[in-house]
């Protein structure tokens, strides 16, 4: 399957993709996110589903060190319900607890300026969530499909 992951932000959306055979996870474009238009943000994302012919997707839930979900998972959640109604693909959730201090783990002696580091870190997330994912398909984990499913 070839699965699309996003890592949701306020400002930005890093994209990530895997190819057909899941071992090889690449990241693909980061998008910018505006409140005030968010369904401009899933027209684009369904374009890109059409375009790269995904098969599922999987975002990126912010959860809390204590387990609890924050604001931050709950708007997260409304995106990717809203998501999920619009696409007819599964939308699966996961953790993406220290994603991003992965992405900024990996650039860290990348010798890239702190700005081009801020361009690549959403999308670097994205590969992250969705190497989590596919780690826990591999191991027989359960994933957590989105309420609109």
């Amino acid at each position: 399957m070839r699965y699309l992951a996003i890592d949701y932000g306020m400002s930005r959306v890093g994209l990530a993709l895997c190819d057909p055979d899941e071992t090889i996870v690449s990241p693909l474009c980061q998008l910018p996110h505006q409140k005030s238009q968010p369904q401009r943000l899933v027209v684009q994302i369904k374009e890109i589903i059409r375009q790269y012919q995904i098969d599922a997707v999987v975002v990126g839930l912010p959860i809390n060190m204590d387990g609890s979900e924050g604001d931050q998972a709950k708007i997260t959640r409304k995106f990717a319900m809203q998501l999920g109604r619009n696409i007819e693909l599964p939308v699966y959730y996961q953790n993406e607890q220290l994603s991003s201090a992965a992405a900024d783990e990996m650039m860290a002696q990348s010798g890239l300026s702190v700005k081009k580091r801020k361009a690549r870190r959403d999308m670097l997330a994205a590969c992250d969530i969705l190497n989590e994912f596919l780690n826990k398909q591999s191991d027989g984990g359960r994933t957590n499909r989105t309420d609109s499913q």
